[in-house]
């Protein structure tokens, strides 16, 4: 921020501005994962706290589970999210080790590939020692202190049995796990689908034998379904669980969580716009599912905007906001006029205001307060009748604007909602709702708007009401009428004249005929009526208002460059123009120039680039020779020349194995001394 070219005191105030801004929000995200995870967690606690008991009080339930050598086990499925189960795994660790027992180990599949690096890896974290696998002579053992501990589930069992009984125990224990004389060992396999078949089945077999002495208890992380348990495991290791499902929330109720917190929310004064918005649901849709990766997203989105936009310093607190509006230079006010929002503003004013507004900066600041209050009302109007809005809108046929609230926040930023096609057959399937169902979404609504910030609702909430006092009126009504139809049903049943039973019969076939509206129609079209009359006066889009840059963040073609796979491009521009990455200013060169200061693999690539389908390996090397030796110059040291030659040689050796690793060129066997060139075009 400071290293720009603009006034480096406003580059500093935006940079401590965003930082506060993200501080905020990722607390508030924070919460929201910890309230989201908490009734999940309370029954895994409460789970393991029965394990425990059992073990400690050794109930019948517990002695026959003995019998039958049963290892309690959660399966916790978490969803395909992969990306996300770190956090929910080291937020769980956290749980249990606060409230349930300080013996807990986290295994993935990478450190597993076999039960002697499941087994080192396993009493490596209980015994809170560090185990490199890799630099161990013997599998076997592990370094514990100065003595070496051979890696079993007889040398587990007696380490607990010593930590349990001894007064000193070698991990931090909480109040809450003081009293429990043998706490129980937790083992999290992480990514249980990822897991061999066998390093399972041995170590579950093997767990079995010991659990008379060792409470153990294993917790399943599941991506995809809790038959995959039945799939890796024939009947004879399954049998030996007790199994207990636990289901994590949805990705999806996750992200509309995030979103309903994060935008729908007057709290921040952040925004993102529809463009941006939807590249960033896409992403999550389309590709990974991972609310964490949509968070990370949004701080780019914020970053960018504080980085990139020089108004962005107003982007804060109603509070900030008006002193920053009165500290502003001339050049912050002239970067105000030059807001195609505000352009459009003075254009619809008269002509004095307009010379008032261009010319005088205090007119401008006074403004601009007024523009910002102004905005802010809009974000506190806005969310309120979106919600209600959703209320209508997410129990139709085939939801037209969609089933959640993000979908419909999109099509209102998008464009005016009330000219879309799909409003229109919203507002039709609306017109038929039933009365129960009207009575509910209008009790809704009232709560909405009576928790709003806004002072505008209180005549709303007074018509709603209105509304809902007539229903009532008319189901009252509904009831005398209901018994004026039996009695009249009654004087039909009786016997009569086959003339005066026709005319009865004719009678009502001409009042069904005339279609007139009832009482509850006339009303139910009056209530989609209001809802319509607000959602055009409040869910303008918001690129319509006034001074929105400076609170929205639209340019998604940023984003969509950081965030977008897109590794063959990426690829070519790095080997192309290294300085694009590298920002090098020794790298910087002209269009065709091939520079000998870039990576050898850069110059390898810029040569390559020149050949045909097939590549001499020789001329390749002289010409890469060539382009190294122009830095040397004439004048280099003839007897060192042979040292250098064998140096370049393996520098071109090297360069030319990482082209093919990346697949840019493949060894031919048509020629020994070529190589076949595999990509053609720009890239």
């Amino acid at each position: 921020f400071v290293e720009r070219n603009d006034d480096s005191e406003d580059a500093e105030l935006r940079f401590v501005t965003c930082q506060s801004l993200w501080n905020q929000i990722k607390s508030e995200t924070e919460q929201v994962q910890e309230d989201l995870n908490k009734q999940l967690f309370d029954n895994l606690v409460s789970f393991l706290r029965r394990s425990h008991s059992e073990f400690q009080e050794k109930t019948t339930e517990w002695t026959c589970r003995v019998k039958s050598r049963e290892i309690p086990t959660a399966a916790l499925v978490l969803g395909v999210n992969v990306t996300d189960h770190d956090l929910t795994f080291r937020s769980l660790s956290e749980v249990l080790q606060n409230n349930i027992t300080p013996y807990i180990a986290l295994l993935e599949a990478k450190d597993c590939p076999g039960i002697k690096n499941l087994m080192q890896k396993l009493m490596g974290q209980l015994m809170n020692c560090y185990v490199d696998v890799d630099s161990l002579e013997d599998e076997d053992y592990v370094q514990v202190s100065q003595n070496r501990i051979r890696c079993s589930m007889t040398s587990l069992t007696n380490w607990y049995e010593t930590v349990t009984n001894s007064e000193t125990p070698s991990k931090k224990r909480t109040s809450s796990s003081r009293d429990w004389q043998s706490p129980p060992v937790v083992v999290i396999f992480k990514d249980m689908e990822s897991f061999t078949t066998k390093v399972l089945q041995d170590f579950i077999v093997i767990s079995s034998q010991h659990i008379r002495e060792l409470p153990l208890v294993l917790i399943f992380g599941i991506a995809t379904s809790p038959m995959i348990i039945h799939s890796l495991l024939p009947h004879s290791v399954s049998s030996l669980l007790c199994i207990e499902l636990f289901q994590s929330l949805s990705c999806k109720e996750h992200l509309s969580t995030i979103i309903d917190k994060l935008l729908l929310t007057a709290q921040f004064p952040f925004k993102l716009g529809e463009k941006v918005l939807q590249v960033l649901i896409n992403i999550f849709l389309y590709h990974d599912l991972s609310v964490q990766n949509f968070i990370k997203g949004f701080q780019l989105c914020i970053v960018e905007h504080f980085y990139s936009q020089p108004l962005s310093v107003l982007c804060c607190q109603p509070v900030d906001a008006k002193k920053r509006v009165n500290s502003l230079s001339h050049d912050q006010c002239e970067n105000i006029r030059k807001l195609p929002s505000f352009r459009r503003y003075v254009e619809s004013q008269v002509s004095e205001k307009q010379i008032a507004l261009l010319t005088a900066d205090n007119f401008l600041k006074e403004i601009t307060q007024k523009l910002l209050e102004d905005l802010r009302v809009y974000h506190e109007n806005y969310v309120s009748v979106l919600r209600c809005l959703h209320v209508f809108t997410s129990s139709l046929p085939k939801y037209p604007l969609g089933k959640q609230i993000r979908e419909l926040h999109c099509a209102c930023l998008e464009n005016r909602v009330w000219e879309t096609e799909e409003y229109e057959s919203s507002l039709q399937l609306a017109r038929m709702l039933n009365k129960s169902d009207l009575v509910t979404m209008l009790q809704q609504c009232v709560e909405i708007f009576v928790s709003s910030s806004g002072n505008e609702f209180d005549k709303t909430v007074e018509k709603l009401k209105e509304f809902l006092t007539q229903f009532q009126k008319l189901e009252a009504e509904a009831f005398q009428e209901r018994d004026v139809s039996v009695s009249s049903q009654k004087e039909l049943q009786k016997k009569t004249d086959l003339y005066h039973l026709q005319k009865t019969l004719l009678e009502l076939k001409e009042s069904r005929r005339s279609k007139k509206l009832t009482k509850f129609e006339m009303l139910r079209f009056e209530v989609v009526d209001y809802i319509d009359s607000l959602v055009r006066n409040y869910l303008v889009p918001a690129d319509h208002k006034t001074l929105h840059e400076i609170a929205y963040f639209n340019t998604a073609s940023v984003l969509r460059g950081h965030l977008n796979a897109a590794p063959r491009i990426a690829l070519h521009t790095a080997l192309n123009n290294p300085y694009c990455y590298l920002k090098n200013q020794a790298l910087k060169s002209d269009g065709g120039r091939i520079s000998n200061k870039a990576p050898d693999i850069c110059i390898v690539y810029k040569l390559h680039l020149e050949c045909g389908r097939l590549i001499n390996l020789v001329d390749w090397l002289e010409a890469f020779s060539t382009v190294v030796m122009a830095v040397e110059g004439p004048n280099a040291d003839a007897a060192s020349s042979d040292q250098v030659d064998d140096i370049i040689h393996a520098r071109f050796i090297r360069a030319v194995s990482e082209l093919e690793l990346l697949g840019f060129i493949k060894p031919s066997k048509r020629k020994t001394d070529h190589v076949a060139r595999l990509t053609w075009g720009g890239c």
